[in-house]
């Protein structure tokens, strides 16, 4: 969780709506997290196809309630969003085979970053689902 960001309430809701609006995803209670965060966990019979990126249960990915996330990505692109200042390594990050990937990604502060932001998650349940979701068509 970032500790020095407030969320923006308009973007904050935006991203909720973005986010459990891609198919077949549902907010549930976290399994692994803070208080208050949000779990975004995939229904029973979505095939997963990187199961060993997923800590326990569904929940591919949860938003914390500053409104950053943690969530699995291929370990190249997960550099890369770390590089270009979109996100940090999670801390088991380096410490647990096959989630070399796992990010927290950083809360957005306008609606341009939010655009980034979701096209990172929609990349992150791309990676776990084996999908081919395009985050234009969530807007």
């Amino acid at each position: 969780m970032q500790y020095d960001v407030t969320p923006v309430r308009e973007v904050h809701d935006e991203l909720m709506r973005r986010t459990f609006s891609l198919p077949d995803v549902e907010n549930r209670p976290i399994v692994v997290s803070l208080p208050g965060a949000l779990g975004v966990v995939l229904e029973e019979g979505v095939e997963i196809e990187h199961p060993e990126v997923i800590p326990r249960g569904r929940e591919f990915t949860h938003v914390h309630p500053d409104g950053s996330l943690h969530a699995p990505l291929p370990y190249l692109r997960a550099r890369e969003a770390v590089k270009q200042g979109w996100a940090d390594w999670h801390p088991t990050a380096h410490e647990v085979q096959g989630r070399e990937g796992l990010v927290m990604l950083y809360t957005p502060q306008s609606m341009e970053e939010l655009d980034v932001v979701l096209q990172l998650i929609v990349e992150s349940y791309n990676y776990v689902t084996g999908r081919t979701v395009r985050a234009v068509d969530y807007p």
